[in-house]
C-alpha cells in the first residue's frame, strides 16, 4: 500500500513557487527568441508527483513559423513538416533555421559554420546559378549537383533542444518523403513565439507568483505565532 501523501500548506506554496519560477524563466526565453529564425517556443505545464506536488515540464511547439521573403539564393525555409540536417561537432542536429552561406571551401554551412548535410553527405557549391526546388535539390547553372536532407520524426515525439534554434534527433528520425516535401528558396522561417501572448502569460504569472509569496509568508507568520505565543505556558 502506497505512503500517505505528506504535504502541507507551507510545502505546497514553496512547490508552486518552483513551478512559476520555471514557467517564468521558460517565457523568459522565448520572448528573447522572439526574433530568432527558426526558433520554436517551449511549453511549460505542470504535472502532479507522488508526492501531490507540482512539478514543470516543458514541451516544444513545433508550430510553423512565417515565411519572410530574402530573394538570398541560400536562405531556404521548410513550408510544412521536417528538418534541415546540418554536422556539429556533437553529432548531427535538426534546424529550421535555413540563413546558410558558403565558407572559404565553398562548402554549404549554417550560421555557426556546421556543415549543411545532402544525401550523401557535406556539400561543396562551385561557382554558377544556384537554385534549389522543392525537393531540396540543388542545381548548379542548371545541372543538379546534391539534395539538401530534409527528415521528421514521429508524431508526438518529445525533441530536445539544443543551442537555441538546434534540435537532438529522435530515434524515429525518417527521411521526409520527395513528394510530401516543400523547401523554399529565398525565404526564411521566423520565430514562431506570439510576443504578445507571452507577454500576457508572464505577468498572469507575475500575479500568482505574489499570491503564492503572500501565502507562504501568511503560513509562515501563523506558524511563528504557534511556536511563540499559543506555546508559552500560561
Amino acid at each position: 500500500m502506497p505512503d500517505p501523501v505528506q504535504t502541507n500548506g507551507m510545502s505546497s506554496a514553496a512547490s508552486a513557487l518552483q513551478m512559476l519560477e520555471r514557467r517564468q524563466a521558460v517565457l523568459a526565453n522565448n520572448l528573447a527568441n522572439a526574433s530568432t529564425k527558426g526558433f520554436k517556443a517551449e511549453m511549460a505545464f505542470s504535472r502532479m508527483m507522488g508526492s501531490a506536488l507540482a512539478a514543470t515540464d516543458t514541451a516544444i511547439d513545433l508550430t510553423p513559423g512565417t515565411l519572410t521573403q530574402t530573394h538570398n539564393p541560400f536562405d531556404v525555409a521548410v513550408d510544412g513538416r521536417g528538418f534541415f540536417v546540418v554536422q556539429t561537432p556533437n553529432g548531427e542536429r535538426f534546424v529550421r533555421a535555413g540563413s546558410f552561406r558558403l565558407d572559404d571551401q565553398r562548402r554549404l554551412v549554417d550560421g555557426k559554420g556546421n556543415a549543411v548535410l545532402g544525401d550523401t553527405g557535406p556539400i561543396t557549391i562551385p561557382r554558377g546559378q544556384v537554385e534549389i526546388d522543392a525537393t531540396g535539390m540543388i542545381a548548379v547553372n542548371g545541372k543538379p549537383l546534391a539534395r539538401l536532407r530534409l527528415e521528421g520524426v514521429t508524431d508526438g515525439t518529445e525533441l530536445q533542444h539544443e543551442g537555441g534554434t538546434m534540435f537532438v534527433p529522435d530515434a524515429t528520425r525518417t527521411a521526409i518523403a520527395l513528394e510530401q516535401r516543400q523547401v523554399r528558396q529565398g525565404f526564411l522561417e521566423e520565430s514562431n513565439v506570439n510576443s504578445l501572448i507571452a507577454m500576457t502569460d508572464m505577468l498572469s504569472i507575475l500575479h500568482r507568483y505574489q499570491a503564492a509569496q503572500k501565502t507562504l509568508s501568511t503560513l509562515d507568520a501563523v506558524r511563528g505565532i504557534a511556536v511563540t505565543d499559543l506555546a508559552k505556558p500560561v
